[in-house]
């Protein structure tokens, strides 16, 4: 009884600021200006079929680099002692603590024309646009989103028992079967939950495209940000559809989830 009375706030605050907001957006959703049911809001959110996609392919390409990036330094820091373990956290952590804006801005400064990579390579006779294309919006997203990916899998590692790579050395495994037959599979859930927590805020980010990216590279968060102070409408409507997406991945991921804990 105790248990249930304390979730009150919870329950209240996920009322308030959650469902709420969303039963209102599916309402604005299926209406038009007057207030009437109308799909139109929906054929005007399919122009946008384009951006969309590119956002996907975009967040593929973040998610697919940070996991690159995220899954051997995971590996590392799980191998450290104890104390360097949580010096390193911290240090991944630190610049999770500045404003998101900030941490944009500072990649302006280093990619902009006649900025510190442009004179680095420069020296070296390379010369070119660092900045206002795909390949700067795609290092801004992997590097804000780095430390969701790294923390699941670095937690997941540390959990696994020790006695079982043992025993795999026992048996006569070497060093890459005992990863491939031990450590990898058993760190599965913790990649699954890293592709969750990067892939789903890609997919729906604004600010990145706009301040590292060129015309073609806006994402669909920046159109569901532009265009909602002038048509709620279409603007709910493409969040619905957004929101539609991203709870199908979701459960696609939690599934695969299920049938590796099963495995």
């Amino acid at each position: 009884m105790k248990s249930r009375k304390l979730s009150i706030p919870y329950i209240v605050w996920m009322l308030v600021f959650t469902m709420i907001p969303l039963v209102m957006i599916g309402i604005t959703a299926f209406t038009d200006k007057s207030g009437g049911f109308s799909l139109e809001p929906f054929q005007k959110a399919f122009t946008y079929t384009n951006v969309f996609l590119k956002s996907l392919w975009i967040a593929f390409l973040s998610t697919l680099i940070s996991l690159i990036l995220a899954y051997p330094l995971a590996y590392m820091l799980a191998r450290m002692k104890k104390s360097s373990q949580n010096t390193f956290v911290m240090l991944l952590m630190i610049p999770m603590w500045m404003n998101f804006l900030l941490r944009i801005y500072a990649w302006i400064i280093l990619l902009q024309k006649n900025g510190p990579l442009d004179l680095a390579l420069s020296i070296l006779g390379i010369h070119g646009s660092y900045i206002g294309n795909t390949a700067a919006v795609v290092v801004g997203m992997v590097y804000e989103y780095l430390p969701f990916m790294v923390l699941p899998i670095y937690t997941v590692m540390c959990k696994i028992d020790p006695s079982l790579i043992e025993a795999a050395q026992d048996l006569g495994s070497n060093g890459f079967d005992v990863f491939r037959k031990v450590i990898f599979p058993l760190s599965v859930p913790g990649i699954i939950s890293g592709i969750t927590m990067v892939f789903v805020p890609s997919a729906s980010t604004f600010l990145v495209s706009q301040y590292l990216g060129g015309t073609d590279d806006i994402m669909i968060g920046d159109v569901i940000d532009k265009i909602f102070w002038t048509d709620q409408n279409t603007g709910s409507a493409i969040s619905l559809i957004l929101m539609i997406f991203i709870f199908a991945f979701l459960v696609l991921m939690n599934l695969f989830g299920d049938e590796e804990a099963i495995a």
